[in-house]
């Protein structure tokens, strides 16, 4: 799931000690695109620092087999990110990044990015370490800098490093929240228009790849009318109007063989995606905003129904999955904030397993972009009862849910 976007845009994070604030009054300053705080060293050299959270609560309806009219009420520590960037040299730059994975069982302060970047020119950069994998827009955005809050807990199945929260050797990790050990080349072309992210990684540790295979992963993008700006190959789902109109269309592809099943009954995963974003800036500084989805993801060579039925292994996703959304930023601010309604569909058909859908329909209250806004959502399908279980008999009740969430950033 992406954060990683640089503190504001030089994607950020450290622990803020209280000697920063005397640090600030002495150090220099990058340009605005590069803060959080950012501490010039000397003309080549700087750190920044940043922070994210974002926190929840809601109440969900429990299903058929609940006694009486039962409703959960939960209050969720979503994330806690650190940021930290630097640039050593002209064209070298390092990112470290940690996130309180599993935040809501108590938790665990754990190593998100840590990447080493060599940044050439527009055309040809590399990255080394930690990093998102390249895959469809949801997971460039990460959770801080899509359009909705529930982005990934009502959203398509994950792909690979998404998969376990946790990096783990024995079948069944191949990453988490998104990233994996590996290296990324990425770059722009025809005045941007045409941007890139070619990389390869781990995978899938143990269990199925008993070889070692690595994961290859692409994602190419095409900007039909004005040119995205992010940090490296991150993405956004919403630029509230402010990077002009926007239609780009990209189409990413993971594949590792090997990549899912057991030791004895291992299958090649291949992960297919499609995505479009389109903003429209109005006349009256409306902004109409559309993010579309499509996935098709396929094991072949193994990895058999019945494996799947036993729940054993790295029982990754089968089939087709749809995500689509709309919004609209009213331009007149209300208070200390913009109102955006928006309405989203979700549509999961496994093979093998039932489908499964999600009807949402929320409204957020923008203060800052993505660095301060609330959201209100109510879903309702039988996603969130069937979730990750893709087995023949999987089975859950439509029930509804109602969530508050705040994010914060800097």
């Amino acid at each position: 799931m992406s954060d990683a976007k640089q503190t504001r845009y030089v994607l950020g994070g450290a622990r803020v000690l209280p000697v920063m604030a005397s640090l600030l009054l002495a150090a220099g300053h990058a340009p605005t695109a590069e803060a959080g705080a950012t501490f010039k060293i000397d003309d080549t050299k700087w750190v920044s620092i940043g922070a994210g959270l974002r926190t929840s609560f809601q109440a969900a309806e429990q299903g058929a087999g609940a006694s009486g009219d039962k409703w959960s009420n939960d209050f969720n520590l979503d994330n806690i990110r650190l940021y930290l960037n630097g640039q050593i040299h002209k064209y070298l730059k390092v990112e470290f990044n940690t996130d309180c994975q599993t935040c809501s069982n108590g938790g665990e302060v754990r190593v998100l990015d840590a990447i080493g970047k060599i940044e050439y020119n527009p055309y040809v950069n590399l990255w080394v370490g930690r990093m998102l994998v390249p895959a469809e827009r949801r997971e460039m955005n990460g959770p801080f800098y899509s359009a909705i809050y529930n982005i990934f807990s009502s959203g398509t199945p994950f792909e690979s490093a998404d998969f376990n929260l946790t990096i783990k050797s024995d079948g069944t990790s191949a990453g988490s929240f998104g990233r994996d050990d590996g290296a990324t080349f990425w770059g722009a072309a025809f005045d941007g228009r045409f941007q890139y992210a070619v990389g390869f990684f781990r995978g899938l540790r143990g269990g199925a790849n008993i070889d070692d295979n690595i994961l290859y992963a692409q994602r190419f993008a095409f900007n039909f009318l004005e040119v995205e700006k992010n940090p490296g190959y991150y993405t956004s789902g919403t630029y509230y109007g402010k990077g002009g109109d926007i239609l780009t269309v990209g189409v990413s592809n993971q594949y590792q063989e090997d990549g899912a099943g057991t030791a004895t009954d291992a299958g090649n995963f291949r992960g297919t995606s499609v995505d479009v974003l389109f903003e429209k800036v109005l006349g009256n500084s409306g902004v109409i905003t559309v993010n579309g989805e499509y996935k098709n993801y396929g094991i072949s060579d193994g990895y058999s129904q019945a494996s799947r039925d036993a729940g054993g292994g790295f029982a990754m996703f089968e089939g087709d999955a749809y995500d689509v959304s709309g919004m609209f930023l009213f331009p007149q601010k209300i208070g200390i904030g913009q109102f955006q309604p928006y309405l989203r569909y979700v549509n999961v058909a496994p093979g093998g397993s039932s489908d499964r859908n999600s009807y949402e329909g929320g409204v957020n209250y923008i203060i800052d972009g993505h660095n301060a806004r609330v959201s209100l959502s109510w879903e309702y399908g039988d996603l969130m009862t069937k979730g990750l279980n893709y087995t023949s008999t999987a089975d859950g009740d439509n029930v509804n849910a109602v969530k508050l969430g705040f994010q914060w950033q800097i």
